[in-house]
């Protein structure tokens, strides 16, 4: 193993991580953290703070993300930007997102605390509403940032109670101005729970994300005839859930044919009339799969639009829809380069792997080189309470993030 130089302190980053924690803690000791409540301001308070107690000067956009710099040598020169984001889901864990913004903060701390002076300016950076969990699309703010989405139509979304994005950033007093926005860096960087089962499987502490996977999404609908259930023949039926169900089955046995890292979900169904004493007479459901590769994705295309054609219909009508789909972000070499080069001066074990879910950095990957790395997450989960990531894994992962920087920003 090869003599370490600096490294981030540990117990430090823990005890800001249960910091964040307490910023809507729910019973079970999980995370609820909209986006622009009261308590993502709090958190947001509590961020800028640390961030001010080492000199650093942070600035909001008028989408309310948060950018905390560190001055350089050059401070005319495009910054490393290091971040992710503070809010969660509703009942969501303590790492998801918040672990990419403190690991940020303890990058500069290090920095700060070893007299390391960067050559070109350091940002810790904190985007709006990557969840989408109050205000939807997710993604919403690296969205706008990077022309994905329209600002005016962001703005204007609205929570379940009708409090619109624009008046919620106003309210906790996180408006700044345009000019402000993160326009051009060195490179981003990204560390986040892997939300996903594979590192901790494999017992391996990092993941050099290599790319955000691309994904398709179809409606299926199923037109039958309604009649009554009990006076009805079997063979005289046009039942759609029965049509449903064979069209389910024939397209797993087809997908499970096309490649082991494909991953599809029928996560949404809908049963018209819904009567336990009526036939269905309709059915509708979502199929949605992600992969990498875009033949692939275009093999699964052809998959579900020839289910229109299958021979289990039932008697029915089936009609496909595509609703939308997503290229694969690949990230920059140079940057995914620089992660695993850190990882493998740390010696700490790893995997070059994709991203199922989506992140602010695939937004960010369109105009800014960009890199990710994952740490495990305990039997997978996120997106709830029992998400869990051991402190020396997220340890680790600091680690390898602060090595990249080093790279990146210190000559």
């Amino acid at each position: 193993m090869k003599e370490l130089g600096v490294l981030v302190n540990g117990k430090r980053l823990r005890n800001t991580l249960e910091e964040f924690a307490k910023f809507g803690r729910t019973e079970n000791n999980g995370v609820t953290r909209l986006a622009l409540t009261e308590e993502d301001r709090d958190a947001r308070d509590y961020f800028r703070s640390c961030c001010e107690d080492l000199g650093m000067y942070v600035k909001l956009d008028d989408l309310g993300n948060m950018y905390a710099t560190l001055a350089g040598i050059e401070n005319n020169q495009p910054p490393v930007v290091v971040g992710s984001h503070l809010d969660s889901v509703e009942k969501g864990g303590r790492f998801d997102g918040v672990l990419g913004v403190v690991a940020g903060l303890e990058v500069v701390r290090t920095l700060v605390e070893n007299d390391i002076k960067p050559q070109v300016p350091v940002v810790v950076a904190n985007f709006t509403n990557e969840e989408g969990a109050r205000f939807e699309p997710s993604l919403m703010s690296s969205g706008v940032l990077s022309g994905k989405f329209d600002k005016a139509d962001i703005i204007k979304q609205s929570d379940t109670k009708g409090v619109k994005f624009e008046e919620a950033v106003d309210a906790i007093g996180y408006v700044g101005e345009q000019e402000n926005r993160l326009k051009e860096a060195k490179s981003f960087l990204e560390i986040h729970i892997e939300q996903g089962p594979i590192l901790d499987r494999e017992l391996l502490s990092i993941g050099v994300v290599e790319c955000v996977v691309g994904m398709v999404c179809y409606e299926i609908e199923i037109q039958g005839e309604s009649n009554h259930a009990g006076t009805t023949p079997m063979n005289m039926r046009k039942d759609a859930l029965f049509a449903a169900n064979n069209i389910i089955a024939e397209s797993r046995e087809k997908l499970n044919k096309l490649d082991d890292a494909l991953v599809y979900t029928i996560g949404r169904m809908e049963v018209r009339p819904n009567i336990h004493t009526v036939i269905p007479n309709k059915v509708t459901f979502s199929v949605e799969a992600r992969h990498q590769d875009a033949e692939t994705i275009k093999q699964v295309e052809g998959i579900i639009e020839n289910l229109t054609k299958s021979t289990n219909k039932e008697g029915c009508v089936v009609k496909a829809t595509k609703l939308w789909d997503r290229d694969t972000v690949w990230f920059d070499k140079g940057a995914v380069d620089v992660l695993e080069e850190s990882t493998t001066s740390l010696d700490y074990p790893y995997k070059k792997m994709v991203s199922g879910a989506g992140h602010d950095a695939q937004f960010i990957a369109n105009y800014i080189p960009t890199g990710m790395v994952f740490v495990p997450s305990i039997n997978g989960k996120s997106h709830c309470e029992e998400e869990w990531t051991n402190w020396e894994d997220c340890e680790k992962g600091v680690n390898v993030i602060l090595e990249a920087v080093l790279k990146m920003a210190v000559k």
